[in-house]
C-alpha cells in the first residue's frame, strides 16, 4: 500500500490537480477583482479595505502557487500555502454556513447565483485539504515539469552573482 500511495505519477496527478484548481479559480478573480470584493465582503467576516486588499492579492498567489506545483517548482511551500488558503476558506464558508447566509463561495465565478455554499463545499474543501496534508507528508511530488524547461549554463560570470 505504501509503494502506491508514494507513486511519483500518482503524486505528479495530484500535484497537476490541486495546482489546476487553483489555477483555474483565480482566472476569474483576476478579470473582476471588483467583483471578488463583493464575494468576499458577503461572508461579513471582514471590512472593506481588507476585503479589498485581499482581492488584489489572493488571486494572483493562487495563480503563482497553483503554476508553482504544476510545473513542480517550489512544490513544498506552494503545497503548504495552496493548504493554508484551504483551511481559512473552509472556515469562512463554516462561518457563513452557521451564521445563515445564502452566498456564493466566490471560488470560480463572482456570479452571486453560482457556486452557492453548502456542506458540499466543505467536503470538497477538505478533500483538496487532505491532498495538500499527504503531498507535505509524503515529501514527494513526482515528476516535475520544470526539468524539461532548457537550461542555462552559459551565464556570464558577472551575472552568476
Amino acid at each position: 500500500m505504501k509503494s502506491v500511495l508514494t507513486n511519483p505519477i500518482l503524486m505528479f496527478l495530484v500535484r497537476i490537480s490541486l495546482g489546476g484548481i487553483f489555477v483555474i479559480s483565480s482566472l476569474d478573480k483576476l478579470a473582476d477583482p471588483g467583483a471578488f470584493t463583493m464575494s468576499i465582503l458577503n461572508y461579513k467576516i471582514v471590512g472593506t479595505l481588507l476585503a479589498t486588499t485581499t482581492a488584489t492579492i489572493l488571486p494572483s498567489l493562487e495563480l503563482l502557487c497553483g503554476l508553482s506545483l504544476i510545473l513542480g517548482l517550489y512544490p513544498r511551500t506552494s503545497t503548504l500555502l495552496i493548504t493554508l488558503m484551504l483551511i481559512v476558506f473552509t472556515v469562512f464558508v463554516i462561518s457563513a454556513l452557521l451564521r445563515g447566509l445564502d452566498i456564493s463561495c466566490g471560488c470560480f465565478s463572482q456570479d452571486p447565483d453560482v457556486n452557492k455554499i453548502g456542506y458540499s463545499k466543505i467536503l470538497e474543501n477538505i478533500g483538496m485539504i487532505l491532498m495538500g496534508v499527504w503531498l507535505i507528508c509524503v515529501n514527494n511530488y513526482g515528476i516535475a515539469l520544470i526539468r524539461f524547461f532548457p537550461q542555462k549554463n552559459n551565464i556570464p560570470g558577472d551575472l552568476k552573482k
